[in-house]
């Protein structure tokens, strides 16, 4: 009896032994339905832990996000582009610094992969967008589901990547400082910029006329096919040439994203009382408008950011410039084109290719 016991129970039927089995099995079970509830979520990023030359301080880094709770969402990212402020940011040149080791990228679309209780208004599978919060180079992201906005279904992605901030900067341009009707002018520099085309696609949407400045001349005929009035490459005679191009036109409002040379060459275009909108500085020099202009042409100044719009925006606010710029982007009126598309662990490569000089697009991290 005693070998027959000893042979069962080395070779049973079970896994377990029949007077144990139930009771082991139950508590395996309670066990990995505990392990399974707080394994961590496990997410590639590019993060930075100093500021230098953009391509030299980011780092691709497997880091762990916390628990959802209540009122938060598990974002999927798909996209997101690397703007003039992302570089910025990385050399610590930005208006706004975050607390290091951070994650890179204040953009992009992602997927609602899970919420947690109490988020209202959202699905899982949606598509968002987080205009407000840093960190959208990485595979995933936790935020308050207050913190991100749902973008329309059928968005095209790579063009959703870049809806934040480009096109709602665009929109307050052309709305919020100078009224102007169909038919009005308005002068811009950096026009090959994405700030620079979506105002001219949405000028063009609008009836308004623009003049826009390069720098190359072989944007003149590509910034015309995108509904640009007059494209004038910068120079000495760029007054008189956006004068015969106009008929002499009243331009009221100047839109400046450089300062220095350029900037200097465009406000004798701006007409007496004009003003000057400031919403970059890709020159690196300071805004300068001398005290004629000033005093005797009744030049404005002016200054616009998006990220302070949006920190005192209501939600009705929000809805609304969405509510326009959705739809022209889902029908092709606004685009910004896409040079090339790089993955999360090759982050230096695509930093080097969006500073390069001459590019005919976006450069933008695909995160599948």
């Amino acid at each position: 009896m005693g070998r027959r016991s000893i042979s069962a129970v080395r070779t049973p039927r079970t896994p377990f032994p029949p007077e144990t089995g139930p009771t082991l099995v139950l508590h395996w079970s309670v066990l990995f339905v505990r392990v399974k509830r707080i394994m961590p979520i496990q997410t590639t990023a590019v993060k930075f832990s100093r500021t230098g030359l953009p391509e030299d301080v980011v780092e691709v880094s497997r880091m762990e996000l916390s628990d959802l709770r209540p009122n938060q969402v598990l974002v999927r990212m798909q996209a997101a582009p690397i703007n003039p402020a992302d570089l910025n940011m990385l050399e610590g040149r930005y208006a706004v610094q975050p607390e290091l080791p951070a994650v890179a990228g204040m953009e992009g679309i992602g997927v609602v992969a899970k919420k947690g209780v109490g988020v209202p208004g959202l699905r899982e599978g949606q598509q968002v967008i987080a205009p407000l919060r840093t960190g959208s180079w990485c595979e995933a992201y936790i935020t308050e589901g207050t913190n991100v906005i749902p973008v329309p279904p059928g968005m095209p992605v790579h063009q959703a990547a870049m809806l934040a901030i480009n096109p709602p900067t665009a929109w307050h341009l052309l709305h919020r400082f100078v009224r102007l009707h169909p038919g009005d002018w308005l002068i811009q520099n950096a026009a090959n910029s994405g700030v620079g085309r979506c105002v001219i696609q949405i000028a063009a949407a609008k009836g308004l006329r623009t003049v826009s400045i390069v720098r190359r001349v072989e944007l003149v005929d590509e910034l015309r096919s995108l509904g640009g009035d007059v494209v004038v490459v910068d120079g000495p005679q760029l007054c008189d040439e956006v004068r015969e191009a106009t008929g002499g036109a009243a331009i009221r409002l100047g839109l400046n994203a450089t300062c220095g040379p350029i900037l200097k060459n465009m406000i004798p275009c701006v007409a007496d009382g004009g003003t000057v909108v400031t919403y970059g500085a890709m020159a690196r020099e300071p805004f300068i408008l001398s005290n004629a202009h000033l005093i005797f042409r009744d030049i404005a100044a002016r200054g616009f950011w998006i990220a302070a719009w949006y920190r005192k925006a209501t939600e009705p606010e929000v809805q609304e410039l969405f509510a326009a710029l959705c739809p022209m982007l889902k029908a092709g009126k606004i685009h910004c084109p896409v040079e090339a598309c790089y993955p999360l662990f090759q982050p230096r490569d695509a930093i080097l290719h969006a500073s390069r000089e001459g590019r005919s697009g976006k450069i933008l991290f695909e995160m599948g």
